[in-house]
């Protein structure tokens, strides 16, 4: 009975008085848990972030915020680099133009300076070399050149900027004159797909460093059966030796024409000479204009004289057919060789002389034009005197243009006395027409020589040059008379 009584009271929830036991407490009501949840933090992560700018779909759904969704995003991102890393190099590729030379190659300070000469107002650094040259008496010269700095540089050429990357390498090489440096690279690099504008660029750069470079006339002398250099002297303008009006002009174009027609004439069988007779009076400039075509043309001289009492057939034929490459045969006073000039020389019976034979015509003739000569010759014969010359000598094929240089004229000596005393104001040209009215006054034919001659004597006095100028020709008459 006291069992169910139990049970009764835990269904029931009281428990009934019962004789002889104390009443127990009613039961304390259960107090509901609390639960602690950390607080949220004040600063978001990377993910919720990029999940913010979310559309509602992708943030609902289970596998995109399960980490699949930011893989696809980051493989995506990696392919657009890529991309772009392959439109970038196909850019430069199509469309973009690059020009690499290192300082193995000649044409590489000719480009420094081409680049220094055109960004001098862009960039601020600059490498400094010095060139000393030091003559036998001790006099020095030294001259700087400022080029630009390794490193990267902006130029402008032709309404295009261009890049330059100027970089030096830990290799060592051997540069153009011979001695270890260390290589040397400059990258040129510009917007563009006509690669012919680089090679214009370096063209006109080599061009300006040529223009620039201090070359003189080399003349060659015959030493034996051999050419010798025996001397390098000062070019010659070709504007400084005055001619007939449109002579020297008429010249130097046939000159021209000849030199660039070299495949002309090999493929219709020409033999590729070239041969120019110049006679005239003495001191008319026909040795003065050889050398000056020579020197505008970059071409050395080389003077043969066939007076030389050494000189015989074999030697001759030697001498013309080894001439230096780019060189002009000058043979002067080719009339002195043959004639009466020839043989009239008291030299001739002189003991030392006894026994040894002299150029002979027919062995020059073989030597101009003979089977094996020479390809590529120019050549220039003088003489005072052309009708003391054998025909044979002067037959088309072995002279191929035969000019007159004559005495001066009027306009010749007018430009004579402008090109002294230039720069003539116009309120100075009375002076010129003064001068050539004087000079018509004397009795008789002025040379070039004669001219210049009288001029040096008053190079800054062209007033007493045209008061002086019949005296002093005049005291030449003699002279002149002499030549004839």
């Amino acid at each position: 009975m006291l069992i169910l009584s139990s049970m009764t009271w835990f269904g029931s929830g009281s428990l009934p008085s019962t004789s002889g036991l104390p009443a127990l407490p009613p039961p304390v009501p259960s107090t509901p848990s609390i639960v602690l949840s950390p607080a949220p933090s004040s600063s978001s992560s990377p993910i919720s972030s990029i999940s913010a700018y979310l559309p509602d779909f992708l943030k609902d759904n289970p596998y995109f915020n399960a980490g699949a969704g930011l893989a696809g995003m980051g493989m995506a991102a990696s392919m657009a680099k890529r991309f772009a890393i392959i439109i970038n190099a196909y850019f430069r590729r199509r469309f973009m133009l690059t020009l690499q030379v290192n300082n193995r190659d000649a044409v590489y300070p000719w480009l420094l300076e081409f680049i220094n000469k055109y960004s001098a107002a862009q960039t601020r650094h600059f490498t400094a070399n010095s060139t000393i040259k030091q003559a036998e008496s001790g006099k020095t010269d030294v001259s700087i050149n400022y080029l630009p700095s390794f490193g990267t540089h902006f130029f402008t050429y032709k309404w295009r900027w261009i890049k330059c990357e100027r970089q030096r390498e830990e290799q060592v090489v051997d540069n153009t004159d011979g001695y270890r440096v260390p290589l040397e690279t400059v990258t040129l690099t510009t917007l563009g797909t006509d690669s012919r504008f680089f090679r214009d660029m370096v063209g006109f750069a080599t061009k300006e460093a040529q223009a620039s470079t201090e070359t003189g006339l080399v003349i060659y002398n015959a030493v034996g059966p051999d050419w010798r250099k025996m001397s390098v002297g000062t070019k010659r303008p070709l504007e400084s030796v005055i001619l007939r009006h449109g002579q020297a002009e008429s010249m130097l174009e046939d000159m021209q024409q000849f030199l660039q027609c070299k495949t002309w004439y090999q493929e219709r069988g020409i033999p590729y000479r070239r041969g120019y007779l110049l006679y005239g009076p003495p001191g008319t400039g026909k040795s003065s204009f050889i050398a000056a075509v020579a020197a505008h043309f970059g071409y050395s001289v080389c003077t043969l004289s066939l007076s030389d009492r050494t000189m015989d057939d074999f030697r001759l034929n030697r001498l013309l057919n080894s001439t230096p490459p780019s060189s002009v045969l000058v043979l002067e006073d080719i009339d002195a060789a043959f004639g009466d000039r020839a043989r009239d020389d008291p030299m001739n019976d002189h003991p030392a002389y006894q026994g040894l034979t002299r150029v002979t015509l027919s062995g020059l003739l073989n030597s101009l034009d003979g089977i094996g000569n020479v390809e590529e010759r120019i050549l220039f014969m003088t003489t005072n005197y052309i009708d003391r010359l054998d025909a044979a000598l002067i037959r088309p094929g072995r002279v191929d243009r035969k000019e007159f240089i004559d005495y001066a004229d009027g306009e010749m000596l007018g430009k004579l006395f402008y090109h002294f005393y230039k720069p003539l104001d116009k309120a100075d040209w009375h002076l010129m027409e003064e001068f050539i009215a004087e000079c018509a006054k004397v009795n008789q034919p002025i040379s070039m020589a004669m001219a210049q001659g009288h001029l040096l004597l008053h190079k800054t006095t062209p007033r007493r040059a045209i008061e002086m100028v019949r005296e002093a020709l005049s005291r030449d008459e003699k002279d002149f008379n002499d030549t004839k």
